[in-house]
């Protein structure tokens, strides 16, 4: 029997930058990598007012919590909202929380009232945010590109937003050197205001669609949705299994490495911080980003939930191999090979996830997805950080990326089974 999941993906010969054909696409890429560099350029500014007022490590691991598990615990109550709402007003929605939030950051910080309990609330309305942005984002990309350019769109997505993560710390220093912590945060409200500009007439979302009679008006039942939103996924075997693949990736090795990148340059025998240090931060980033122009460029690697499980194995590899160097230049290079191939499996199953998924319920599924893809995050430094205070962090990483390795092994063994025949 033919894989569903491979049945799913547009039958078209495939173009090269296919997204970046739709002017929309454009503008929304453009708009998303802006609001990702403001979100970076928050954070730079924001955890360095939080160090100098009031040097608590255990402020900067609730900074941590508090950006992922929002994610964990609202992602699927987001994605509902996306299948009642305009996806267009809930991206604006989620701006103006971080304008407003930057806004904050910058108003105590100049006034000199800021206070522990201000602070856990600005990082956990940021959040919110991220949580309220990605499954609307998610769907706003779908209808403006459609299912057969789904791939290339999320791609470019994913190229963008590494973009902004690339050049947003390099701004926010800039700000912060220039303008003072005050000032060059209230300076960055302005960076979330072309996407939240263009959104307000954007001719997407339910009243253009095609299938808006389709959609689905389902009233949001607390628990209870999470729990019928799982029941459809487990009917799938291919929404299943990415999403079983990101979950795990997540929760065992997930980005938390980069904490940790400070001891990993040390031992490689450059912990004096400077170029060598950014290099080893930015070599990931970097990858994903040439990732994402390589693969549009010839339109390579097309969406197949085998291919996806072979790419994440090979993404192992390159951790535990970064995890267990003592070499320089190879250390950076494997990081670099990790960020091509974490950005070309990660957007090979979110755009299963989306093609797979019912139309009526897609902003729900999109929302488990970015709930195990993202949520479980949070807990990724219990594998390797915690782990590394036991048996160091070398050997914590190592260990989580083959752990994860057997445990995407086993997903792609089953995924190479014939699926049953109907009424089996």
């Amino acid at each position: 029997m033919t894989d569903p999941g491979a049945s799913a993906t547009a039958t078209a010969a495939p173009r090269s930058f296919a997204a970046l054909r739709h002017r929309g696409a454009r503008h929304y890429l453009l708009g998303a990598m802006l609001a990702m560099m403001a979100d970076n350029v928050e954070h730079v500014i924001s955890y360095w007012i939080l160090y100098q007022k009031f040097r608590s490590p255990a402020l900067g691991g609730f900074a941590v919590l508090s950006h992922w598990l929002p994610f964990l615990l609202f992602s699927v109550y987001a994605g509902a909202l996306a299948d009642r709402f305009d996806p267009r007003r809930l991206i604006q929605l989620a701006m103006v929380l971080f304008m407003a939030v930057s806004v904050g950051w910058g108003v105590l910080a100049w006034s000199g009232t800021l206070e522990v309990w201000h602070a856990a609330v600005l990082l956990t309305l940021h959040g919110l945010a991220g949580v309220l942005w990605g499954p609307a984002g998610q769907m706003l990309v779908h209808d403006i590109v459609g299912r057969a350019e789904l791939q290339s769109a999320i791609r470019m997505m994913a190229t963008s937003r590494t973009l902004g993560v690339l050049l947003g710390p390099a701004l926010g220093g800039a700000l912060l050197v220039l303008c003072g912590p005050s000032l060059g945060i209230l300076i960055n409200v302005a960076i979330y205001l072309p996407l939240t500009l263009w959104l307000w007439k954007a001719p997407y979302g339910p009243r253009f669609r095609q299938q808006a009679a389709e959609t689905g008006t389902r009233a949001l039942r607390g628990i209870d949705e999470i729990r019928a939103t799982l029941r459809e996924v487990a009917g799938n075997r291919t929404i299943l299994t990415m999403m079983l693949l990101a979950g795990g990736a997540s929760l065992l090795v997930g980005n938390a490495y980069q904490a940790q990148m400070p001891q990993f340059a040390d031992d490689l025998g450059h912990g004096e911080g400077g170029l060598h240090y950014s290099v080893l931060l930015a070599a990931t980033a970097a990858g994903a980003v040439i990732a994402g122009l390589v693969l549009e460029s010839r339109s390579l690697l097309q969406a197949h939930p085998r291919t996806a499980l072979i790419l994440a194995i090979a993404w192992c590899f390159a951790i535990a191999g970064f995890a267990v160097t003592d070499v320089y230049p190879l250390a950076v290079a494997l990081l670099f090979v990790a960020g091509f191939l974490d950005l070309s499996y990660n957007s090979m199953a979110q755009t299963l996830v989306q093609l797979n998924a019912p139309v009526a319920i897609r902003g729900r599924i999109i929302g488990v997805y970015n709930m195990v893809g993202l949520g479980l995050r949070a807990f990724s430094g219990v594998t390797v950080g915690f782990g590394g205070s036991l048996i160091g962090i070398h050997w914590s990483l190592a260990l989580s990326a083959m752990v994860l390795l057997v445990a995407v092994a086993t997903l792609l063994s089953l995924a190479l089974r014939p699926a049953p025949a109907a009424g089996e």
